[in-house]
């Protein structure tokens, strides 16, 4: 066994979504960080869909970015549509999306980590994790070597024990054409943490060329473009943003240099079709051959993004369902087919591809397929990530139960963060429900835990009106810029940014037009900033957003503002560590056993555990007051 020289304060395992924003975060912090991967040409893959946001996903991708991670503005630059959803709504669900290049994204991230200080890139495929009396110390790869490290952090998404179906046949692997991870289950189970069984899947891709277009309906992106980064100088700037000055080409200037929409010199349309009741006929017909429906997949899939076959049996009242053709990249004529993910045979996809309209004639190049693959309980976590058997551990991504891109890199970089505290011997940073949705995602995953694959809503959230996507930076950038994570450039547009929101606050309350004030007057829904006979003209898109949101839904924040002050009372007060619950008394049984499971770390998480009753807080609230038990001396 091969021990490698140099000793790592943190090593991350997987190379996507949350093992890149974990990786990075820790190397940008600072920290001598390993980041390895079956296959260093696959990292940043999206394996899946090739869009980054949509409903509450869009919030998490802008908190990372927020926080000083890179999703953001690697989607800036690699998309190539980007819309604003939900804006015919109120400003709590408006949520950005963005249709991305899947090869541009990978290559970017590819090039990022590459160049990033502090980072080293290893390929191999990692078999064991090293610990020693309940510390992890380091990892063990198929090739016979050992990387020792203070913290590891395991963002192995779909990739443990995975299993591939297409009708009956099973191919063993963590995604199409890779091999999975056969051994690291073991190890994990090896330490104690209790594992699980889930399914996501994948539906075709096919031909542009082979696709009738001019039987759909064409869908734009929105211009201006709503990016996802709260950092667009960086976008202007080369030195920031470009993988290959050569890719510029004769940028503009409307669209960043370099970037996919600046090298088309505009955005690519999506188009939307229906299936048809000959669709259902299909499958139908065939569901005895779904692997889904006749038991073969153990793992349970994912509620919201359910394959056509659940669709045309589980709502059979539907004459068609929705599917979005979206394209793949510019430099690809794969289509993805959004909303027809199945698992069936490919001899049966072929017939059911050529039912969905505009699709009549269509090749498939890439069959659909169901993955299963195992994850980790999420309830055996910390607020932090960190695996409460063994210490120095952090878990993050599809590991931890959860589905997405953006719910994978929002886990992943909280990972990092808290590893390099960890190291560096200071306290976790743990975002509040009220601070993030970064913090509802985490919250529900070690409060509540899943048993089906997790994936965030606006829903979910109890105080969204303060957690919209547009002031993710007023709320995290400080966060992110005290822990190191930030640069200093950041921060300083968030300053401003602030300066200029308060600014013009307190001019629009002081400055009247008769006997009413400026800000009186933009209270009023059908008024907007523009309409005032007062404005300040250099000020950006984004104040202006703020001051309109801040005065117009005024009094519903206001009141979102008392919730959250009368609830910290409870999230305030630490559960300390030497409570026993077998000893409270009069606890009910169930609230003793999720509470011993779970171990909040607060009174307001474990009221939100399911089976803990308000009554079983107020025992507990009674019991903390006691203190711990003394030893009696003779």
């Amino acid at each position: 066994m091969f021990e490698y020289p140099k000793q790592y304060d943190v090593i991350v395992l997987g190379a996507g979504h949350a093992g890149i924003e974990a990786a990075l975060a820790a190397a940008r912090m600072g920290c001598q960080t390993l980041l390895v991967t079956i296959n260093l040409d696959t990292i940043g893959q999206m394996s899946c869909n090739p869009a980054m946001g949509g409903l509450a996903k869009g919030h998490l991708a802008r908190e990372v970015d927020a926080l000083g991670g890179e999703m953001g503005i690697n989607t800036d630059m690699t998309g190539l549509q980007f819309r604003m959803l939900n804006t015919k709504k109120g400003p709590s669900v408006w949520a950005p999306r963005a249709q991305c290049d899947k090869k541009a994204f990978q290559f970017r991230l590819k090039w990022i980590c590459e160049r990033q200080p502090n980072l080293d890139l290893k390929q191999g495929q990692t078999t064991k994790i090293l610990h020693q009396d309940g510390v992890v110390y380091g990892v063990e790869t198929n090739l016979g070597v050992q990387y020792h490290g203070k913290t590891v952090i395991v963002t192995t998404g779909t990739f443990l024990r995975g299993l591939m179906h297409i009708g009956a046949t099973q191919i063993q692997g963590g995604r199409s054409g890779e091999e999975a991870s056969m051994t690291l289950s073991v190890s994990l189970k090896e330490i104690g943490l209790e594992l699980g069984r889930l399914k996501t899947g994948t539906p075709p891709r096919i031909n542009r060329r082979s696709i009738d277009f001019k039987k759909t309906d064409l869908q734009g992106g929105d211009e201006p473009v709503p990016w996802f980064t709260f950092w667009k100088d960086d976008l202007f700037h080369v030195e920031h943003s470009v993988v290959n000055p050569q890719d510029m080409g004769h940028s503009n200037g409307k669209y960043p240099p370099g970037s996919i929409v600046d090298r088309l010199n505009g955005q690519l349309p999506c188009h939307i079709t229906y299936t048809t009741h000959a669709t259902a006929q299909v499958i139908r017909a065939n569901l005895h051959k779904s692997p889904l429906y006749s038991g073969v997949i153990e793992g349970i899939g994912p509620r919201y993004c359910p394959s056509i076959e659940d669709k045309i049996i589980k709502f059979p009242e539907k004459g068609r369902h929705q599917i979005f053709l979206e394209p793949e990249g510019i430099a690809t004529d794969e289509v993805y087919v959004n909303g027809f993910s199945t698992s069936l045979p490919y001899e049966v996809q072929v017939e059911m591809v050529k039912t969905i309209i505009g699709c009549e004639n269509a090749e498939i190049m890439r069959a659909a397929y169901a993955v299963e693959y195992d994850f980790v309980f999420p309830t055996q976590l910390t607020p932090s990530l960190e695996t409460k058997i063994c210490r120095n551990l952090f878990l993050a991504g599809q590991i931890n139960g959860t589905s997405g891109y953006e719910e994978a890199g929002a886990q992943g970089l909280m990972a990092g963060i808290n590893a390099v505290q960890r190291v560096r011997g200071l306290n976790p940073i743990v975002l509040r429900r009220d601070q993030a949705y970064i913090g509802v995602l985490i919250d529900d995953l070690i409060t509540k835990g899943t048993t089906e694959p997790y994936r965030m809503f606006t829903s979910r959230a109890e105080y969204r009106l303060l957690l919209r996507q547009d002031n993710a930076d007023l709320r995290l950038s400080e966060i992110g810029h005290q822990v190191g994570l930030l640069p200093d450039r950041h921060y300083q547009l968030l300053l401003d940014k602030q300066q200029a929101v308060t600014d013009e606050m307190m001019r629009l309350e002081t400055t009247r037009i008769g006997s009413t004030t400026l800000a009186q007057s933009l209270r009023r829904p059908e008024v907007s900033y523009q309409d005032l006979p007062s404005r300040n003209e250099s000020l950006s898109p984004e104040v202006i957003q703020q001051i309109e949101i801040l005065l117009k839904y005024e009094g519903y924040i206001d009141r979102q503002d008392a919730e959250v002050t009368r609830f910290k009372t409870l999230e305030s007060k630490q559960i300390p560590e030497w409570i026993d619950y077998q000893e409270v008394p009069s606890l009910r049984t169930e609230a003793r056993q999720k509470l011993g499971k779970i171990r909040p770390a607060t009174l307001g998480q474990a009221a939100r555990i399911s089976g803990v009753s308000p009554s079983d807080i107020g025992l507990l609230m009674v019991w903390m007051k006691r203190g711990p038990k003394r030893e009696v001396v003779d």
